[in-house]
C-alpha cells in the first residue's frame, strides 16, 4: 500500500496501519518537525520516502523502532541532526539510505553504521561532512556498493573503512577538501568500480594509473584539484572503457597523451584549465570516434586545431578558448552536423570566416571573440535558425551588418571592436529574442532606428564609439527590460529622453516570471544561456570592466558621455533608483543638478563633468553611501560645496575643477573669499588734451569702428561653436562677478 494524500493530521491517523509496508510522501507539503505520533507504530514498514518536503529539525528517537525498515529517503529536507545521535545507528536492517540536500552533520568515517551488515547504497549529498575525533579502530561488517558524499569541511585523507571495500560501483567523494596523492588503490580494490569522482577536493601529485588495464571504469572525474606532472602516457590503455573523462582545474603540464584515442567508448573529455602543451594529437581525433563534447579551454596549446584526419563527426561542444592556435577555422569541422557549440575565443586564428559554417543548421553559439579574423560576416549565416549566440567581437571583421539578421533567435550579439561599417537600419529591430546587442567601437553611421523598441527582450544596448548621429529616440522608453544602455563616443544630439526606465535582469525574476517569451525557452534554459553566455563591457568607475552571467544580471547603467546632448538633465533620472553608474559628461547639458539624485541610492559612478551646469550641488548626495566615484568638474557651478562627510569624505579637489564659484573643501574656504581691491583713479587722467580734434568726424569713426568690432565678434562666434560656448561662459562669469561685487558693497554700513 502506498500512502500519497497528505493532510495536515496525516500522522496522527496512520498508526492505525499497522501492516503498512511502503509510505511515501515525496514532494508533500508538510512542514516543522517530523512527529512521532503514528509513524513509530509503523513496525512493519519496510520502505520509508520522506522526500522534497518542508520537514525539518531532528528525527524522532522513536524511529529506532522501525526495524524493519530497509530503505529510507529521507532527500531534500531541512533535518538537522548528528547522525552519530541520531536513531538511524539503530536501524541495522537497511539496505538504502539516502540523506542528500540536508542539514545533517556526518562524520566521514561512517563508524555509526558499522553494524548495518546489510548496507549497500549510501547517499549523503550536500550535508555537513565532518572528521570524527574519536574513532576506534573497527571494521564495518557492510560492502558498499555505492556511497555518495559531499559537504563543506575539511576531511583530511581518504576515509580509511573505504581501503576495506570491495564491491564499490559508485564512489562520489566531492567538495570535501580531501588530501594526498591519487588513489590507484581504490582501482585495485574495487574491480568492479563503474564512477569514481573526486570533485574539489585537495589531492596532489601525480596521477598514478595500474600496470594493467581496469576494464569496469567509465566515469572518471578528479577536476579542481592540485594534481600535477604529466597526464600518465598509457591513459588510453588503462582505462580503455571510460565515456566521461574530467581532469581539469588542475596543475598538470606536458602534451595530450596519444593513447586517449584507444577510448573508443569516450563521449566526454575535459582538459581546461591546466598548463597543457603541444597540439591536439591526431590520434585522439581519429580514434575517439564516440566523443561529442571536447574541452581543452585555457591552456599552452598551439598549432593548427585540427588536422585532414579527422573522424569526430559526433562532435556537439567544442570548447577550445585560451590556448595560442593559429591557422583557419579547419574544414573539417564542416563535417559535424550536430555540433551546436564552438567557442575558439582568445587564440591566434586568422583568415576569413568559412561561409560553411552557415550550413551547419544545428549551430547555436559561435563564440570566436579576440583572434585575427577578417572579411564581411558570411551572409550564409543567414540560415542558422537556431542560433542563440554570435560573437565575433575583437577581429578585424569588416563590411556591413547583414541584413538577414532580421530571422532567427538570437539572444546575444556581439560585435564590437572591428571594422563594420553602414548605418544602424531596421535589420535588428525583428530579432525579437534579442537580449544583449554590443556593436561597440566599430565604424556605424546614422541614426538610431525608431523601432528599436520592438526589441521587447532587450537587456543590454552597447552602442559606444562610432559615428551614430541624431537624437536619443524616445522609442528607448519602451524597452521595460533595459538594464544597460551605453551610446558614449557618437555625435549624438538633442534632449535626453525623460521616460527612460531602467531595471535590473535579475528584477525580473522577482516578479514570479516562470516562464520567458523568447520563442518558448524555459526561464532555467535561459538562465543558463546567459550564466555561459559572452562578457559586456562597461565602463565603470573611469575603468572598462568586463561583466558576465549573474553578476551582469544585477548591473545596471546609463553611458551617455562625449556626445552633444542639450538642455536639462531630466529629474526622472533620480527616479531609477536601480541603476549603478551614471554618465553623462562631455555634453553640452546645462541648468541644475536634480535634487532627485539623491533617490539613486544604488549608484556607484556619477560623472557630470564638461557641461554648462549651474546652481549649487545639492546636498543630499552625501546620503548616496556606495557612490565611490564622482565628478562634477568644468562646470558653472557656485555655492558650497556639499559636507566633506560619508563618501564625499574621499573626493578630492579633482572632482570639483574648473568651476571658480565653488568653494568650501576641499576648494577654498567660502569665508576666505572677499571683494577686489578699489583702484584710485589717477588725478592726472581725464585731462583734455590742449590739441586740435575734430569731435564730429572722432564720434562718427568711433561708431563704426564698434560696429565693425561687434559685426567681426559675432561672425566668430557664429562659425566656431566652442568659441562661442567660451564667450558665454566668460560673459556669465563677468555677469556673476559684477553681482558679488555689487552685493558686497551694498551690504557694508
Amino acid at each position: 500500500m502506498v500512502a500519497s494524500v497528505y493532510p495536515t493530521n496525516f500522522f496522527q491517523g496512520i498508526g492505525a496501519l499497522t501492516y503498512l509496508k511502503v509510505l511515501s510522501l515525496f514532494g508533500s507539503r508538510l512542514s516543522g518537525s517530523l512527529t512521532s505520533q503514528g509513524l513509530c507504530e509503523l513496525t512493519h514498514l519496510e520502505e520509508l520516502h520522506i522526500s522534497s518536503t518542508y520537514l525539518g529539525g531532528a528525527l524522532p528517537s522513536c524511529l529506532a523502532n522501525l526495524t524493519s525498515l530497509q530503505i529510507l529517503n529521507l532527500d531534500a529536507n531541512k533535518f538537522s541532526e548528528d547522525i552519530a545521535l541520531s536513531p538511524l545507528k539503530k536501524l541495522t536492517s537497511l539496505h538504502y539510505l539516502s540523506l542528500s540536500d540536508n542539514h545533517f552533520q556526518i562524520p566521514i568515517s561512517f563508524q555509526p553504521f558499522f553494524n548495518h551488515s546489510k548496507l549497500t547504497h549510501i547517499y549523503a549529498e550536500n550535508n555537513e561532512v565532518y572528521t570524527d575525533t574519536n574513532i576506534e579502530t573497527l571494521e564495518p561488517t557492510f560492502q558498499l556498493n555505492t556511497l555518495v558524499l559531499s559537504g563543506c569541511g575539511k576531511c583530511s585523507a581518504i576515509p580509511k573503512f573505504i581501503y576495506s571495500q570491495h564491491n564499490l560501483k559508485t564512489l562520489k567523494l566531492m567538495h570535501l577538501n580531501l588530501t594526498g596523492e591519487f588513489p590507484s588503490w581504490l582501482l585495485e580494490n574495487n574491480t568492479m568500480l563503474n564512477t569514481l569522482s573526486l570533485v574539489n577536493n585537495s589531492l596532489s601529485g601525480p596521477i598514478e594509473l595500474l600496470a594493467h588495464s581496469h576494464m569496469s571504469l567509465e566515469d572518471l572525474d578528479i577536476s579542481k584539484n592540485f594534481l600535477d606532472s604529466h597526464i600518465p602516457v598509457e591513459i588510453g590503455a588503462s582505462l580503455p572503457s571510460l565515456r566521461y573523462l574530467n581532469i581539469s582545474r588542475n596543475s598538470l603540464s606536458g602534451s595530450i597523451p596519444p593513447s586517449i584515442g584507444d577510448m573508443k567508448w569516450l563521449q566526454y573529455l575535459d582538459l581546461s584549465q591546466n598548463y597543457l602543451s603541444g597540439g591536439i594529437p591526431e590520434k585522439l581525433t581519429m580514434g575517439c570516434l564516440s566523443l561529442s563534447f571536447l574541452t581543452l579551454s585555457d591552456n599552452n596549446l598551439q598549432g593548427e586545431i585540427f588536422s585532414e584526419k579527422f573522424s569526430l563527426f559526433q562532435l556537439e561542444d567544442l570548447n577550445l578558448d585560451g590556448n595560442y592556435f593559429s591557422g583557419s577555422v579547419p574544414k573539417s569541422l564542416s563535417n559535424c552536423f550536430n555540433l551546436h557549440s564552438i567557442d575558439f575565443s582568445n587564440n591566434n586564428l586568422s583568415g576569413r570566416i568559412p561561409s560553411w559554417m552557415g550550413n551547419m543548421s544545428s549551430l547555436q553559439e559561435i563564440i570566436m571573440p579576440n583572434n585575427g579574423l577578417e572579411g564581411p560576416i558570411p551572409i550564409n549565416f543567414c540560415q542558422l535558425r537556431n542560433l542563440l549566440i554570435l560573437d565575433l567581437s575583437k577581429n578585424n571583421i569588416s563590411g556591413s551588418l547583414p541584413s538577414c539578421f532580421s530571422t532567427g533567435q538570437i539572444i546575444n550579439l556581439h560585435l564590437s571592436k572591428n571594422k563594420l561599417k553602414g548605418s544602424l537600419t531596421t535589420q535588428f529591430c525583428h530579432i525579437s529574442s534579442l537580449v544583449t546587442l554590443d556593436l561597440s567601437d566599430n565604424q556605424l553611421s546614422g541614426n538610431i532606428p525608431d523601432c528599436i523598441n520592438m526589441l521587447g527582450e532587450l537587456s543590454y544596448l552597447i552602442l559606444k564609439n562610432n559615428n551614430i548621429k541624431g537624437e536619443i529616440p524616445s522609442q528607448l522608453c519602451k524597452l521595460q527590460k533595459l538594464s544597460l544602455i551605453d551610446l558614449s563616443q557618437n555625435h549624438l544630439s538633442g534632449h535626453i529622453p525623460s521616460c527612460l526606465n531602467l531595471t535590473t535582469f535579475d528584477e525580473l525574476y522577482d516578479r514570479d516570471y516562470n516562464f520567458m517569451p523568447i520563442s518558448g525557452i524555459h526561464v532555467e534554459s535561459f538562465k543558463n544561456t546567459l550564466s555561459i553566455g559572452e562578457p559586456v563591457h562597461f565602463t565603470t568607475k573611469n575603468m572598462e570592466y568586463s561583466y558576465k552571467g549573474k553578476i551582469l544580471s544585477y548591473m545596471s547603467g546609463i553611458d551617455f558621455s562625449c556626445n552633444k546632448l542639450i538642455g536639462k538633465i531630466p529629474l526622472e533620472i533620480g527616479h531609477l533608483s536601480k541603476i549603478q553608474v551614471l554618465n553623462l559628461s562631455h555634453n553640452i547639458l546645462v541648468g541644475q543638478i536634480p535634487s532627485t539624485f539623491s533617490n539613486l541610492v544604488q549608484i556607484e559612478s556619477l560623472d557630470l563633468s564638461y557641461n554648462n551646469l549651474s546652481g549649487k550641488i545639492p546636498p543630499q548626495l552625501v546620503e548616496l553611501y556606495f557612490l565611490s566615484i564622482f565628478s562634477v568638474a568644468y562646470n558653472n557651478l557656485s555655492g558650497e560645496i556639499p559636507a566633506r562627510i560619508r563618501q564625499f569624505a574621499t573626493f578630492d579637489e579633482s572632482c570639483y575643477q574648473g568651476n571658480p564659484l565653488l568653494c568650501g573643501k576641499p576648494m577654498k574656504s567660502c569665508l576666505a573669499t572677499s571683494p577686489p581691491p578699489m583702484i584710485q583713479e589717477d588725478p592726472t587722467q581725464g585731462r583734455e588734451d590742449d590739441g586740435f580734434i575734430d569731435m564730429g568726424v572722432f564720434y562718427v569713426s568711433l561708431i563704426v569702428s564698434y560696429i565693425m568690432v561687434l559685426i567681426t565678434i559675432a561672425t566668430v562666434l557664429y562659425i566656431n561653436p566652442y568659441w562661442r560656448q567660451a564667450w558665454f561662459y566668460y560673459t556669465e562669469m563677468c555677469c556673476i562677478s559684477s553681482y558679488y561685487f555689487v552685493v558686497d558693497h551694498l551690504s557694508k554700513p
